[in-house]
């Protein structure tokens, strides 16, 4: 019998990808990937994913191009300046190939993206710069039991963590009281944000997005692939002396971040439509529930702010991530006014019937409604 013999189709785009012994183009094409930050270090991972040919990438970023983003990041032109990141970086991906089904996103990952979209994709890879919106895609992630890669860098190093729930170490295990602190310092004392003055531009070299970007998106493929990956362990690379290590973190059984969420109820319901009273109602059709209910808000709702001094108030009704200093100051007399900070929706409640979206519940959410028979979880299945 002949040896078979092997035929490389030099028209298939992915021929030379095929001939690794694990590799499964169609896997990769099935595959959506939630990519969160479109800067330097989402670009390479971008430009990478559509190399491989993922076949749906979501990329969230509210930020716009600046001319001091083009030294770093591979899909942006001079022409983009002031363009979004998101709708930038997509139009790119598109052109590098069509294959690749990219949805930009011109959203706060903290406010904006609902925890449906987490629940669905296969993969996240974050791309982020600060605490905070790590420790909340962390939770998000947990709360669905979708892995996810995040990746730092300054100068010209980097790390690469890995986390897969819901048995590993997650991102909050390795937090520091000093990250909690630090984290704390965005928000003054009545608990709205300061502005971005706490927080500076960290300086970054190209060459460490290739890499760190290129070894998160190499995670993900082994995910995809059902490869083993080191879950829990941060890969640390210093750049001045070419040098990689490992850091093994610490499970915490304690970790608020290690709440997962059991199946939710789809409901024909929209965050842009319908009110919480309607929430309610098609929850108590739908599950044959009586009794009070009670919506509880993952983002604490800033309703208003008030000044003692002169004592005006003003209607605000934003999460309390999105609300800074300007929103605090009394136009009359130019003093600090007080929150009105709104934790949960109660059926008796005069903010029942406001939309959702009113209340800062992004669409296709999963929320969660206090019932007497216990706590039930809801998917806005309207705005998927």
């Amino acid at each position: 019998m002949p040896d078979e013999q092997l035929f490389i189709d030099d028209d298939d785009r992915y021929s030379r990808l095929r001939l690794i012994a694990w590799w499964d183009q169609d896997k990769l094409a099935q595959s959506k990937i939630l990519v969160v930050g479109a800067g330097a270090l989402g670009n390479e991972v971008l430009k990478n994913l559509a190399l491989l040919g993922v076949g749906l990438v979501y990329v969230a970023d509210f930020d716009e191009i600046e001319e001091s983003n083009l030294t770093r990041s591979v899909l942006f032109r001079h022409k983009d300046c002031g363009r979004p990141k998101a709708d930038a970086a997509a139009d790119a991906v598109r052109d590098i190939n069509p294959d690749t089904t990219v949805v930009p996103m011109l959203a706060n990952i903290m406010t904006d993206v609902g925890l449906g979209l987490f629940r669905d994709v296969d993969v996240v890879i974050g791309c982020l710069d600060n605490r905070e919106a790590r420790l909340w895609v962390n939770r998000q992630c947990w709360k669905v039991n979708t892995p996810w890669i995040d990746g730092g860098i300054q100068e010209i190093n980097g790390v690469v963590k890995v986390f897969a729930p819901p048995d590993s170490a997650c991102y909050e295990c390795a937090m520091t009281e000093n990250d909690y602190r630090l984290i704390n310092l965005r928000y003054s004392c009545p608990l709205l944000r300061r502005e971005d003055m706490l927080s500076g531009k960290v300086p970054t070299a190209p060459t460490i997005s290739s890499i760190i970007a290129g070894m998160q998106v190499q995670e993900a493929l082994k995910l995809i692939h059902g490869l083993p990956v080191e879950s829990g362990v941060a890969c640390v690379f210093n750049g001045i002396t070419n040098q990689f290590y490992k850091t093994a973190f610490q499970r915490r059984e304690d970790c608020l971040s290690h709440e997962t969420y059991p199946e939710a109820v789809e409901l024909a319901l929209s965050a842009h439509i319908n009110t919480a009273n309607d929430l309610f109602a098609a929850l108590a059709a739908q599950c044959n529930l009586e009794g009070p209910m009670q919506l509880e808000l993952d983002r604490d709702l800033v309703v208003s702010v008030s000044c003692a001094d002169c004592r005006t108030e003003q209607r605000i009704m934003k999460p309390q991530q999105l609300v800074g200093m300007q929103h605090a100051t009394c136009p009359k007399c130019g003093h600090t006014a007080k929150p009105s900070l709104q934790h949960s929706i109660a059926a008796d409640s005069e903010l029942v019937h406001e939309k959702l979206a009113e209340l800062g519940i992004p669409p296709y959410e999963i929320v969660r409604v206090q019932t007497t028979a216990g706590e039930k979880l809801v998917l806005l299945a309207k705005d998927r």
